[in-house]
């Protein structure tokens, strides 16, 4: 596994998902609900975890899809408790480092993450590793 790879990829998906979440902050409606926001937030992981995945792998097909998404998943909650609950929960949802970690929504997409990066590795990386 190449550590710094996974590091800038979960960086980078993190940085995606942060966008979106930041710009249903500003859509009515959608910043009142947190389920809307969860279940937009869901959909997006999809294709942040897959980019961040074919960019980790273009160079080399080393690393478990499983250790790969669990280090971005702990780069992705890394930057939330750095960045994004204080100053984005904290002043002005009102919500802590607590409340954050407690939201049941974070975690089934932290899971979800893993499980696309995962898939991703069984898909399009395993199989080319098996015929070599």
């Amino acid at each position: 596994m190449n550590i710094k790879r996974a590091i800038a990829t979960g960086i980078l998906a993190w940085l995606i998902i942060f966008t979106v979440f930041a710009i249903m902050n500003f859509i009515p409606g959608i910043r009142e609900s947190m389920v809307i926001q969860g279940l937009i937030g869901g959909l997006c992981i999809i294709p942040a975890a897959i980019i961040g995945a074919s960019i980790y792998y273009k160079k080399s097909n080393r690393g478990n899809g499983f250790l790969i998404g669990i280090v971005m998943v702990f780069v992705a909650l890394l930057l939330d408790l750095l960045i994004t609950v204080p100053f984005i929960e904290i002043p002005y949802n009102g919500r802590g480092h607590i409340q954050f970690l407690a939201n049941p929504v974070l975690w089934i997409l932290l899971i979800e993450n893993v499980i696309v990066i995962h898939l991703y590795w069984l898909r399009k990386v395993k199989p080319s590793i098996e015929i070599k």
